[in-house]
């Protein structure tokens, strides 16, 4: 199979490494990609949501298969362009149409969702632009810490959990009012949940579905779940509290109305759902979907695939998914992120990376880097996620934290706690 992987980062770069171990590929393709991606297949210089351009490589390469990485080609309808273009037709594509990615890309649709099927999540009301008297006093009605959420995509920046009422209603008139565009123009208000978070992915090819691996990420940028939200600074699979029990709750209450949901609605859903969970009080309640894999948790969800990837999404395309076998490691895997200094903020780039020459027992995989000359730099704020494999937590953790270690580049930062809490 000649195959195009869609995306830049961590993500992209442990399923492009997935991918590539299967019998079954004959050209893999990243658009963009980076430096690690480099070492798998060939980069290619293309805007994912360039959808005329992707078409033009895509038939002059042959492609058999495109596995849609982020979030955005999603949202602005890159399924639906291929599925309605009749030269496009026989390209097999992994990833849910437009209409079915507002689960990710609207909030309120999201919750909407969940209140028709019947799928635990936290009380929400959804306001938009002129409703800021009513959405005030909703606020006034919960406890603190109060969570506003914009209803559109807004970089990973678009949710904010505030403690005093007043800071919130000035958020709320800021988010109405534009701060994030028009993702904020309309938002959700929902009540606080506490609890442990994890997460679940799914692939589904509309009737049936595969879970993979269970993963925990790290939101926070500093030790002890402190400082801002980033993309993720680490992850880790299998996650102690998730037992069998709490799987059972979270496959019969969440996950199988979901696919029956998806399977009901009229959109095309053929692809991954990430279910972003909280434990509370030994219940399990979603938090969000994404309609793509989570980063930096694919980074120890790959690694713990042993079965063919590659067959796993071709069967996933043809609608034959329940005839696979999904094939788990017993193994832990944990992944560690080398970030730029200041991130989540501003940083710098082109920072010449050193020492990945000498990692042993670790897989590292790029998020923000590229080629420049001969020499591999920075080129993002999450930089590489170390990840490594154990018998025990504690061994992939050592292996990770022994790889980073073995790496430097000006200005990098990680968190040293990865894993610790569980």
């Amino acid at each position: 199979m000649r195959v195009l992987v869609l995306g830049s980062g961590g993500r992209e770069h442990a399923m492009s490494w997935k991918i590539s171990q299967s019998n079954l590929l004959e050209k893999l393709f990243i658009a963009p990609g980076n430096a690690g991606t480099a070492e798998l297949g060939e980069n290619i210089n293309l805007n994912p949501e360039d959808f005329p351009s992707l078409k033009s490589f895509c038939l002059k390469q042959k492609i058999d298969l495109v596995v849609v990485g982020p979030e955005a080609p999603l949202v602005a309808g890159v399924v639906d362009y291929f599925k309605n273009d009749a030269e496009l037709k026989s390209i097999a594509i992994i990833g849910p149409d437009k209409v079915a990615s507002q689960l990710e890309g609207s909030k309120k649709f999201a919750k909407e969702f969940m209140a028709k099927h019947q799928i635990p999540t936290a009380a929400y009301r959804s306001f938009s632009s002129g409703d800021e008297a009513e959405a005030k006093a909703f606020l006034a009605t919960l406890k603190a810490p109060f969570v506003l959420k914009a209803d559109g995509l807004a970089a990973g920046k678009g949710v904010l959990i505030i403690d005093n009422l007043a800071e919130a209603q000035e958020e709320l008139d800021a988010m109405l009012s534009g701060k994030f565009g028009d993702a904020s123009k309309t938002l959700v208000i929902e009540e606080f949940l506490g609890g442990l978070e994890f997460s679940v992915f799914v692939l589904t090819d509309g009737k049936s579905y595969k879970v993979l691996p269970v993963a925990k990420d790290y939101k926070r940028v500093g030790e002890g779940d402190t400082g801002p939200n980033t993309g993720g600074m680490g992850a880790v699979s299998p996650v102690s509290f998730v037992d069998n029990t709490m799987m059972e709750k979270v496959i019969s209450r969440i996950v199988e109305p979901t696919v029956r949901g998806l399977n009901e609605a009229d959109f095309t859903y053929v692809g991954f759902v990430f279910i972003g969970l909280i434990e509370v009080q030994g219940e399990p309640m979603v938090i969000e979907y994404n309609v793509r894999m989570g980063d930096p948790e694919t980074e120890v969800v790959m690694p713990r695939i042993k079965s063919d990837f590659l067959q796993h999404l071709k069967a996933t395309a043809e609608g034959r998914l329940a005839e696979e076998k999904l094939e788990i490691s017993e193994e832990f895997a944990t992944t560690v992120m080398a970030v730029s200094e200041g991130y989540p903020g501003t940083y710098p780039k082109g920072k010449e990376i050193s020492g990945l020459d000498k990692l042993k027992e670790v897989l590292a995989f790029h998020a923000g880097t590229k080629l420049l000359e001969d020499k591999i730099v920075t080129n993002g704020g999450r930089v590489i996620a170390i990840s490594a494999l154990g018998s025990s937590k504690e061994e992939a953790l050592s292996r990770s934290y022994a790889g980073i270690k073995a790496i430097c580049y000006e200005g990098i930062e990680y968190r040293k706690d990865i894993g610790f809490d569980l």
